[in-house]
């Protein structure tokens, strides 16, 4: 099975998630209304099983919560894609939303890194910072130990920028994670 959960509990957030690669119900839950609602599309257009319940330090603001959410996010795929065999590795994605275009490149390569180029006009999407976009795809970067290129080229609304992106990801994702035909890594190297 192609799953995994994740609990982690620090001082500052106490986070469960729960993901299955190859589908499942989509519950999430985490104190900040855009927030469940950029995970949600995550899952459901990714097509994965998530579920997701955090309690934050949300009085101090919304970077812990959603910080920490990458990391154990993160941390629930590289768990599911074990040693990384198997699967296509590559996948990359467009999504237009309005008049917002947002675009994702990533490879499940154990070598974490992210490149994003995007800036956002307003500095907030009901009680979610915009700001803290670039560190949630950063920490779900470096511990889901993938590449992530995200760009958003043009975009007026970050409502649409972000949730473009959110859905870039996930459909890229879902890419890089599908069943290769004979179950290797796919790698000259014979491992990632």
């Amino acid at each position: 099975m192609r799953t995994a959960t994740v609990v982690r509990n620090t001082k500052e957030t106490q986070i469960t998630v729960e993901l299955n690669l190859d589908g499942g119900d989509v519950q999430v839950s985490t104190g900040i209304g855009f927030f469940d609602h950029m995970l949600t599309a995550f899952g459901v257009h990714g097509g994965f099983g998530l579920k997701v319940d955090v309690q934050g330090d949300l009085e101090v603001d919304t970077h812990h919560t959603v910080e920490d959410t990458g990391i154990a996010l993160g941390l629930a795929f590289n768990e599911a894609l074990g040693d990384k065999s198997g699967i296509v590795r590559y996948g990359s994605f467009s999504v237009p939303m309005d008049e917002a275009l947002a675009s994702c490149v990533v490879d499940i390569s154990n070598r974490p890194f992210l490149v994003f180029k995007a800036s956002f006009e307003q500095e907030l999407c009901g009680d979610y910072e915009t700001c803290v976009t670039e560190e949630f795809f950063r920490a779900f970067a470096v511990n889901s130990a993938v590449t992530l290129h995200i760009s958003v080229p043009y975009g007026a609304n970050a409502h649409h920028e972000i949730e473009a992106i959110f859905k870039a990801v996930a459909h890229a994702m879902q890419i890089a994670t599908r069943k290769n035909t004979d179950g290797a890594v796919l790698s000259t190297k014979g491992v990632l």
